[in-house]
């Protein structure tokens, strides 16, 4: 899918940025047999890239956040290989589903690199998101110039610290944006990305401190606790706004740093290579609602 993008300094003021959304389907001209056939293309690749990294220690692209969580020169290394392999074998003796035996070995190396973030928090429209998602039925969008507020995540430097300055800041400024009835949504967005193997996931850590220290009420606030780069916070959200039901003709509106926003307007480079496409398009700021 496409989402139309504008970002402006808009209040001429750090951190605060626009944002509009739209949806378009890049294989909606595709008929359901070409659709399937590259669901699984894509679902081979995706299990073939996770056998590469987490058991063949392959780089992947971020290394210093998502590498394999062994030294596989270990004496050590391979003998846990060999176990891993037992228990494929025996989880898969008995199917039939050509498939099963790679699917069942990135799930094991998922595993025992503690990499299972990408069903954690789920179903999250029944549970983390859904006084979020049933308040999404009663807004009268008409008194609000941007659907929600998007906050991408900024991870701390030690292992020890739940939410960094960074995070902090940005959560800030959400809220000065939110208590002026710019939006009815704040969206977070941040897996448990940084540093290294952390504990911490960025989204739910700035939705506590939204509740804790701002008193937002929760049905205010969705998360999404799966993104590690900020192409992965755009695609997600807009994933988000579309699930939950949230009017694509409405602007969105984010709250980053400059840094941020600077690399969010000419990633389109970094989303072709690791995304397969651009989920973005920028248009003229002139477009902002008043």
């Amino acid at each position: 899918m496409n989402n139309i993008f504008d970002v402006d300094n808009l209040f001429r003021i750090p951190f605060t940025y626009y944002v509009d959304h739209c949806q378009t389907y890049i294989y909606k001209s595709f008929t359901p047999v070409e659709l399937l056939i590259k669901a699984g293309e894509q679902d081979a690749a995706a299990v073939n890239n996770t056998i590469s990294i987490y058991a063949e220690a392959k780089k992947p692209n971020y290394p210093a956040i998502d590498s394999i969580s062994f030294n596989i020169k270990d004496k050590a290394y391979y003998i846990l290989m060999y176990d891993c392999s037992t228990v494929i074998l025996a989880d898969v003796k008995n199917t039939s589903l050509f498939f099963e035996p790679a699917l069942q070995a990135a799930l094991t190396y998922l595993e025992i690199n503690e990499r299972q973030d990408a069903g954690n928090y789920e179903p999250m429209i029944s549970l983390t998101n859904q006084a979020a998602f049933n308040k999404v039925k009663t807004v009268d969008w008409s008194k609000f110039a941007y659907s929600h507020i998007l906050v991408p995540g900024a991870g701390p430097d030690n292992l020890t610290t739940p939410l960094s300055g960074e995070g902090m800041l940005r959560c800030r400024l959400a809220v000065k944006q939110y208590n002026q009835r710019k939006a009815p949504f704040i969206v977070v967005s941040g897996g448990a990305v940084h540093p290294f193997k952390t504990k911490y996931n960025e989204a739910a850590e700035m939705k506590i401190y939204l509740m804790k220290a701002h008193h937002i009420h929760e049905n205010a606030i969705i998360i999404d606790p799966h993104a590690r780069h900020t192409t992965t916070n755009i695609r997600n959200d807009a994933r988000l706004i579309f699930r939950y039901g949230i009017p694509f003709d409405k602007p969105g509106y984010i709250v980053t740093d400059k840094y941020q926003a600077d690399f969010i307007t000419n990633m389109a480079e970094r989303c072709e290579k690791e995304l397969k496409y651009v989920p973005t398009n920028w248009v003229s700021a002139s477009q902002k609602p008043n």
